[in-house]
């Protein structure tokens, strides 16, 4: 009965072990021959599974608490607090031999980055616009919850109240990571008076069908490397990074705790960080690349791309997100669901 119960167990190993690896991540952000290359090279699978915001992976995982996923790709600001939950495998440095050509600042730019995570790309969030469909120019997110008339009614926002919030705050002339009680609830009533002129808070499609293409919207919350992706529809589509500064996010590739085939995953995440890889990916996604070696690899247009590589002076008022209370971020989530209903 033993001989026959390991048996079992062994086939059963041997199964999870063929698999595909899962991976979780926003549509259109990873080259789609790079995933062929690996499965031609390595024979192993990867299957994508997709969300649509930051919140909506957050609920996913924590329906299933964490599981059901191989890699994990996620904003710095999540991984502390996927790390404290259990959910997230400590970076397997013996088969990260590619870890040597990243940036150690964003290795390091949130907590348990270092140690959990391996920088995958960085950008900023801003405003892209049809400069053919409004009479001023737009550089201040002031302009987007106070807006012009033209603007009315035809402002798209992103599915993210961390993101809003931030640069509600930001409009106000605060820190978008502040969470003072008077500074925090000018912000909330700026969200809300700002409310009456969106017409989405799901962004933007990021093809052909887009609102900001028919200019059903005209301006839009966005990230940069989505907005680069549309201005190649539409050359009319303009990318700013406001003047009161904003968010510098930095997404990065993560293995699950739970994952049957961690050493496959960190295979996969090692192989698209080779310089020439990562620099394929990049030219795809249109996001900066934290990849020195792949940044050797480059082209000029988009080495000195200022939406992809904004100037020190540029950034200067723009923050890495940082944890908010948890009070705070309740009352956010209300409103939050409150102006969206």
């Amino acid at each position: 009965m033993n001989r026959v119960l390991c048996i079992i167990l062994l086939t059963v190993f041997n199964s999870a072990y063929s698999e595909p690896l899962v991976l979780f991540n926003w549509s259109d952000y990873i080259e789609p021959e790079v995933i062929a290359e690996f499965t031609q090279q390595t024979g192993i699978e990867i299957k994508e599974i997709f969300y649509d915001s930051d919140e909506s992976r957050d609920e996913a995982l924590a329906r299933s608490s964490g599981k059901g996923y191989d890699l994990i790709v996620m904003n710095g600001l999540t991984i502390d607090s996927y790390r404290k939950q259990g959910w997230l495998a400590p970076i397997n440095t013996k088969t990260l031999s590619n870890l040597k050509h990243i940036d150690k600042r964003w290795k390091e730019a949130f907590p348990s980055s270092k140690e959990y995570a391996m920088p995958y790309f960085w950008g900023t969030t801003g405003i892209a616009y049809r400069k053919d469909l409004i009479k001023s120019p737009i550089n201040s997110w002031q302009q987007l919850f106070d807006p012009a008339d033209d603007l009315k009614g035809k402002i798209t926002m992103l599915n993210s109240p961390r993101e809003i919030i931030s640069v509600s705050l930001k409009a106000l002339g605060y820190s978008g990571n502040s969470s003072n009680k008077a500074e925090f609830s000018a912000a909330l009533k700026l969200m809300h008076k700002q409310s009456e002129f969106v017409n989405s808070y799901i962004g933007v499609d990021l093809d052909e069908n887009s609102a900001l293409l028919s200019g059903k919207t005209v301006a839009a919350m966005m990230y940069s490397g989505d907005a680069l992706m549309l201005q190649e529809l539409n050359e009319n589509i303009e990318y700013v990074l406001p003047k009161e500064g904003s968010n510098i996010w930095v997404d990065y590739f993560t293995v699950s705790a739970f994952s049957l085939q961690k050493e496959k995953a960190w295979q996969f995440i090692n192989f698209i960080n080779q310089p020439k890889v990562a620099a394929k990916i990049a030219s795809f996604v249109y996001c900066a690349s934290p990849n020195k070696g792949a940044r050797k690899l480059l082209d000029e247009e988009y080495l000195t791309n200022p939406t992809i590589f904004p100037t020190q002076v540029k950034l200067k008022n723009s923050e890495f997100f940082k944890q908010l209370p948890a009070r705070s971020l309740k009352k956010l989530t209300k409103n939050f669901q409150q102006m969206v209903k």
